[in-house]
């Protein structure tokens, strides 16, 4: 089964003139336990899609299935169980996180609101969350003012598996991080899908990123999938002219085996 399915899902944004397709079409599906890439440039509808499938941007057309059932955002009911089936982590920690909130606060929040646990249990769950995204448990006391971008975006990522989701979407999380830390960021995302068998959508526009975490990309465009296939096809056997430029700004990636990918 499909942990999420797309089908022919189109989302409208109002213009000065008409609507425009943010979202046109497009149909995808993630196997249960797999990370499916999603690159293109700005403004090129992924972000859109996002929201969509998490019940935060309405949709004009077509279907979205997390675990064979279907997205509806009409009722209190509805929104909290899509919040346990799916969760989404954004691009900037700083407007995500709660200043006046500890780590610990921020985490025990999530843990209880979605899981229903006592405090004590909350407690014990933030040590765990905490220990899986690779962070330290003295950092529960500390504002995010306190910390480093790579932790903020860290504890976001702990908040999003508070409530033990079936799907993460993981929506440009390295695009604000300097260089080595998003290759870190990177392998907690790996290490995560392989630990607990999420399905992932991680969007990008950094083509080695999305490469890196996923197991198939697909290549957005003009709110349409102009491409889809295994990771390896696309960096070596690329179809749409789309595709193929987005590789020739990267030249070292159409060479590269599959053991020395980039990070």
């Amino acid at each position: 089964m499909s942990t999420l399915q797309v089908i022919d899902l189109t989302v409208r944004h109002p213009g000065p003139r008409a609507s425009l397709a943010a979202v046109d079409g497009v149909s995808l599906k993630i196997p249960s336990g797999t990370t499916l890439g999603l690159v293109g440039e700005s403004g090129s509808g992924k972000s859109s899609l996002a929201g969509a499938i998490v019940g935060l941007v309405p949709v004009q057309g077509g279907r979205i299935l997390i675990d064979g059932h279907e997205v509806r955002t009409r009722s209190v009911r509805d929104r909290r169980r899509l919040g346990r089936l799916a969760q989404v982590v954004l691009q900037d920690p700083d407007t995500a996180l709660d200043p006046r909130m500890t780590v610990h606060q921020t985490l025990v929040e999530a843990a209880t609101v979605f899981r229903r646990l006592d405090r004590s249990a909350g407690t014990v769950r933030v040590t765990e969350l905490l220990a899986l995204v690779g962070l330290e448990p003295w950092l529960a006391g500390r504002l995010p003012r306190q910390l480093s971008g790579g932790q903020r975006q860290r504890v976001s990522l702990a908040r999003a598996l508070a409530v033990d989701p079936r799907l993460l979407i993981a929506d440009e999380i390295t695009s604000a991080l300097d260089v080595s830390v998003q290759a870190s960021v990177l392998n907690t995302v790996r290490e995560l899908q392989r630990r607990l068998g999420l399905s992932i959508l991680f969007i990008g526009h950094n083509l080695p990123a999305v490469c890196h975490v996923s197991d198939v990309v697909a290549v957005m465009r003009h709110g349409r999938i102009v491409e889809s296939a295994p990771t390896e096809a696309i960096l070596r056997t690329p179809r749409h002219p789309y595709t193929q430029t987005l590789l020739a700004s990267v030249p070292s990636l159409r060479a590269s085996p599959p053991e020395e990918r980039p990070s």
